[in-house]
């Protein structure tokens, strides 16, 4: 018998419970799980809490609520790095700092989009927020599994152009 069983929580429920949750789960040192997909992420120079925060970040400056986290992951991995360290502090300080002078606790327990937005605006001109908000622009859009979400099918050049390829296919005129 397991712990969970013998406190009448099964596997089974405990992970459902955690699906039905639908938010990123910060477990262990260097590790961001996210339990409604099939991925995770593992971080070694930032924190976790660090990592979690940059996602939600990422989304909220770029929300497509069809597209997965895990592009967004993607799209952040980077600043899991030496030389981008301080700059995700001295960010990520300022951003709590932001929520925390609009009420907040931090910027990731805002529970509303609009909230949070209202916390970036009063960011927007700092040098984090642009480097993020400039990053993510090749970092989540430069995907190519990304691109099917959005309808483009890539570059033409390598199949003869767009002129053939229904570039006058004007249905809606």
């Amino acid at each position: 018998m397991t712990k969970f069983e013998r406190t009448g929580l099964t596997r089974r429920a405990l992970l459902g419970r955690a699906v039905a949750a639908g938010a990123l789960t910060v477990t262990g040192v260097g590790f961001i799980a996210a339990p409604n997909a099939a991925w995770a992420l593992e971080v070694s120079v930032i924190t976790p809490a660090q990592m979690a925060t940059l996602l939600q970040v990422a989304r909220d400056i770029y929300p497509h609520d069809q597209v997965p986290d895990q592009f967004y992951a993607v799209a952040v991995k980077g600043y899991d790095a030496e030389d981008r360290k301080e700059l995700v502090a001295t960010g990520i300080a300022e951003l709590d700092a932001a929520a925390k002078a609009q009420g907040h606790a931090d910027y990731v327990s805002i529970g509303w989009e609009e909230d949070r937005v209202k916390v970036l605006q009063a960011i927007e001109s700092s040098v984090f927020f642009q480097t993020v908000r400039a990053g993510l622009v090749t970092g989540l859009y430069n995907q190519k599994e990304v691109w099917p979400i959005f309808g483009y099918e890539g570059e033409s050049f390598s199949q003869g152009g767009y002129i053939d390829r229904g570039f006058d296919d004007i249905n809606w005129l």
